[in-house]
C-alpha cells in the first residue's frame, strides 16, 4: 500500500485531536477523507506530510516512516493546502520555475509545459498570478505540487470558494490525476466524494466512523435507519399504519402512499406485509428509501 496509518493519536495539550486512528490507502486509490469542521482531517494530512512530528503511532509512506524518513517522504508527496500559499506578484510560468527549484526536482522547460497543459493553464499561462480568477489560482495551486511528480497527492479543501463550472473542472483534473497516483482528498462536498473518490474515510471527534465506499455507507446507514416507501390500493390511515410493529414514524405522501421510518435496525418489511395481510390491505410496492451520502455523513457525526 501507500499509506500506512496505525494507531495515529495527535494531542494539543490535553486535548485529542486524532484519537488512535488506523487505515491503509493503496496505489491508485482516491480517498475521499470527509469530517466535521475540528474533527481532525487537517491534523492527520499535516503528519502524513511531516508538517507535524510530534504524535504517536506509526505513519508510513510507501514504507518508509514519516518521522525517520521525513525528507525523503516530502518528495514523494505533493501536498495543497486549503489556503492555497501562492506569491501573487509572480507570473504563472515563474512561480511554476521557482517551485520547480525548492523541490530541486529537474528544471526542463518541456515538464514546465507538460503541467500547465496538464492543469489547463495554456490561456493564463504569461498572466501574473494576482490576475487569476480563484479557479485558476486553484489550477497553479494543483500544478505546484505535481512539478515534482509525487506519487502522493493530499489534497485539503481543493474546491473551496470555487463556481460550480470550476468544481467540475478541478474535480476532472483531480480525477485524471488518480488515474495513476494515490489521491488523498478532504472536502465537505458530498457530490464531489461521490464523483471522484474509490472510497471515503469519515472521521469525528477525531476517530474514523466510516471506512468504505460510499454506496456501501449510505446502504449501511439506510438499513439502520431505514425509512420504508410503501403504496396500498386501499386508503390508510397514519393511526393505523402506526400499530406495525417497529414502526417508529409514519409521513403520508398520500392516501394511498406512505412512508413508514422503523423503530429498530430491524428490517420492518415483513412486518408491513404480514400487517397488511391481516388488515386486508393490497401492497403494490414496497422498498427501502436510500439516505444519500449527505445523510449518512449527518447521522454519522450528528452526536
Amino acid at each position: 500500500m501507500t499509506i500506512s496509518v496505525s494507531h495515529l493519536t495527535k494531542k494539543y495539550g490535553s486535548q485529542k485531536a486524532v484519537d488512535d486512528i488506523s487505515f491503509e490507502i493503496n496505489t491508485g486509490e482516491i480517498v475521499g477523507f470527509i469530517g466535521p469542521n475540528g474533527a481532525g482531517k487537517s491534523t492527520t494530512m499535516k503528519v502524513l506530510t511531516g508538517y507535524l512530528s510530534d504524535f504517536e503511532g506509526t505513519v508510513r509512506i510507501h514504507g518508509l516512516d514519516v518521522t525517520e524518513h521525513t525528507t525523503e517522504v516530502k518528495k514523494r508527496i505533493g501536498y495543497l493546502p486549503e489556503h492555497n500559499p501562492l506569491y501573487l506578484d509572480m507570473y504563472v510560468r515563474e512561480y511554476l520555475r521557482f517551485v520547480v527549484k525548492m523541490y530541486g526536482a529537474p528544471h526542463t522547460k518541456d515538464r514546465i509545459q507538460a503541467i500547465i497543459q496538464r492543469t489547463g493553464l495554456e490561456k493564463e499561462q504569461h498572466k501574473k498570478l494576482s490576475q487569476l480568477s480563484k479557479g485558476y489560482r486553484q489550477r497553479v495551486g494543483l500544478a505546484s505540487v505535481l512539478l515534482h511528480d509525487p506519487d502522493v497527492l493530499i489534497l485539503d479543501e481543493p474546491t473551496t470558494g470555487l463556481d460550480p463550472n470550476q468544481i467540475v473542472e478541478i474535480r476532472n483534473i483531480i480525477a485524471d490525476i488518480g488515474k495513476e497516483k494515490t489521491v488523498m482528498l478532504s472536502t465537505h462536498i458530498m457530490q464531489e466524494v461521490e464523483a471522484i473518490c474509490n472510497r471515503v474515510i469519515i472521521v469525528n471527534n477525531g476517530v474514523i466512523v466510516a471506512n468504505n465506499d460510499s454506496q456501501s455507507i449510505k446502504s449501511e446507514i439506510s438499513q439502520k435507519q431505514a425509512t420504508v416507501f410503501v403504496e396500498f390500493v386501499e386508503e390508510c390511515s397514519r393511526e393505523q399504519l402506526l400499530r406495525i410493529p417497529d414502526v417508529l414514524d409514519v409521513v403520508a405522501v398520500n392516501a394511498h402512499t406512505w412512508l413508514l421510518q422503523q423503530h429498530t435496525e430491524k428490517d420492518i418489511r415483513k412486518s408491513i406485509f404480514k400487517y397488511a395481510v391481516d388488515e386486508n390491505l393490497t401492497v403494490i410496492s414496497m422498498q427501502i428509501q436510500e439516505k444519500s451520502l449527505e445523510q449518512a455523513f449527518y447521522d454519522l457525526t450528528k452526536k
